[in-house]
């Protein structure tokens, strides 16, 4: 009877699969598509160029960074969710958009295969924060929009009160399907 049993295929789960990075921001964990990533640095190892804005409009963002012969605005991650202040340790350098997020840490890099709806109940800024919530290791996750942490709104703002940064600051998806 058992090797009946084994025999039987079972079959194969056949739900979407993407890579993704764990993140924490004080307590916090959030989920961010491994694919959005253009690299992950301590903050202490940076390099490249870092500025302070001349005029600040928004409270998320007050430096920019230049890598490689590109700009990117430098977004707080606790100023963007909303959190408790806390000492980020670590920056995710985004791919395609001209963005820098500081968090705290990465707890792990990790599969994940279900991305569920935001509840009705979200209405507010958080739609555009989060493409939606997940589970992994038992935990529901929000899953961070990589296009949500600078609007195309909130680009605009920032480079008209800025506008030495237009020449060295690509638009947001310039460099879509590059590897």
């Amino acid at each position: 009877m058992t090797q009946q049993a084994s025999s039987i295929l079972m079959p194969r789960d056949t739900r979407p699969r993407e890579q993704v990075a764990v993140f924490s921001i004080g307590q916090y964990s959030f989920v961010i598509s491994a694919a959005s990533i253009q690299e992950i640095r301590s903050t202490d190892s940076l390099g490249g160029t870092v500025v302070e804005l001349d005029r600040p409009v928004l409270r998320k963002v007050r430096h920019t960074v230049e890598r490689d012969g590109r700009s990117y605005y430098v977004v707080s991650g606790y100023e963007h969710f909303h959190l408790p202040l806390c000492r980020p340790t670590t920056v995710l350098i985004l791919r395609h958009a001209p963005v820098a997020v500081l968090v705290d840490r990465i707890e792990e890099m990790a599969e994940m295969r279900v991305l569920l709806s935001l509840p009705h109940s979200f209405r507010g800024e958080e739609c555009i924060w989060y493409r939606g919530l997940t589970v992994l290791n038992r935990k529901v996750l929000p899953v961070a929009n990589s296009q949500g942490f600078l609007t195309a709104e909130e680009l605009q703002q920032l480079e008209m009160k800025n506008p030495p940064l237009l020449h060295t600051v690509a638009a947001p998806g310039k460099d879509r399907g590059r590897g």
